[in-house]
């Protein structure tokens, strides 16, 4: 496939900002926050993942939330979570690349999936997923490539949000948006893949309230757990969980919406969450909760206006998150390092 060549620039820590500093008094004195990125005019969508010894942080650029067809996916790299470097931006002609998410594939490329909205003389014509994959190194990226999503569900509006591997096949959910939006028919279907490529149909998800961004996990014994925004009715999230095969679900109504919703196992038993929250007022929070989907909020990261989408790495002794917010006005994407002690673990 052919390269990308992406000019290596090293950037260094941000000082925090007086208004940073006052937003973080409620933090734990133990939590640190960083401000690693805010080069283009809106730097949002973020996620964050560990891959040979290393960070990398993925987001979109654009000139706007949702300005049609400029958005371009970055892809920044860290040795220690602190200093970082872009490796690459990933651009397509005509399709606004949105919501960057990164996983490692089993032969050891990070893949990075990609939503893609089409554009046409400034009409949107439909959404095609894209997906672009690392050399061995992460140093090099494929250009972005429409994946092929099982004929059987194919749609105009195909989004696969996160994609998550187990046992050889990865796992995503597939939410499908008409031209009228809410508005529309919409559609939610478990897939997979082996190759990162190609999607086949699982199961179709019966969930109201028009369902959308979806996180997919799975336990050690192969039990799968979604994480579900919904932005009608009454728009509160929902936890579901199925066994193998992957075709019969349950679920629980959480008492709190999501925005940007992910989550990672930190043990056997607790989970960390972090989401968009919006009482009382609009902002990144992280929580901690259970497999059955209670979950109580821990954190309150420094964070307002369009923010969220956060990325999660647990390692030994703290938790890594990234996540971008305009409460210092503009767009910009900042990585909270958080010991594992102040998330209050019981």
């Amino acid at each position: 496939m052919k390269k990308w060549k992406v000019k290596m620039l090293l950037f260094l820590l941000f000082p925090l900002t007086a208004s940073l500093q006052a937003m973080s008094e409620d933090l734990p004195s133990s939590v640190k926050i960083t401000k690693i990125w805010d080069s283009a005019k809106h730097n949002a969508f973020t996620d964050l993942i560990s891959f040979n010894g290393n960070y990398y942080c993925s987001f979109r650029e654009g000139s706007g939330h949702v300005p049609g067809t400029d958005g371009n996916v970055r892809i920044l790299k860290s040795s220690d979570a602190e200093n970082w470097k872009s490796v690459a931006l990933l651009k397509k002609e005509g399709i606004d690349l949105r919501d960057p998410k990164l996983s490692v594939t089993p032969d050891g490329r990070l893949m990075v999936i990609i939503g893609g909205s089409v554009y046409k003389d400034g009409k949107l014509l439909g959404r095609e997923p894209q997906v672009s994959f690392s050399d061995k190194s992460g140093e090099q990226f494929s250009n972005p490539e429409k994946v092929i999503i099982d004929p059987e569900i194919a749609s105009w509006g195909d989004w696969i949000w996160r994609v998550t591997w187990y046992k050889g096949a990865g796992y995503a959910i597939d939410y499908q948006i008409g031209p009228e939006e809410r508005r529309g028919p919409t559609a939610m279907y478990l897939v997979k893949t082996t190759d990162g490529k190609k999607f086949e149909k699982v199961s179709k998800i019966e969930v109201d309230g028009f369902p959308n961004e979806s996180t997919v996990r799975l336990d050690k014994k192969g039990t799968m757990y979604v994480l579900i925004r919904r932005e009608l009715e009454d728009k509160m999230g929902v936890w579901a969980h199925s066994k193998p095969p992957y075709t019969q679900w349950n679920f629980k109504k959480l008492d709190f919406r999501l925005g940007g919703p992910n989550f990672v196992f930190l043990n056997n038993k607790k989970i960390v969450l972090g989401t968009r929250m919006y009482e009382p007022d609009v902002y990144t929070g992280i929580h901690i909760g259970t497999k059955k989907g209670d979950f109580r909020e821990v954190i309150h990261l420094p964070s307002g206006k369009d923010n969220s989408y956060p990325g999660l790495v647990v390692e030994k002794d703290r938790l890594l998150v990234s996540y971008y917010s305009s409460h210092e006005d503009k767009a910009a994407i900042y990585i909270a390092e958080i010991p594992l002690q102040a998330l209050d673990v019981k």
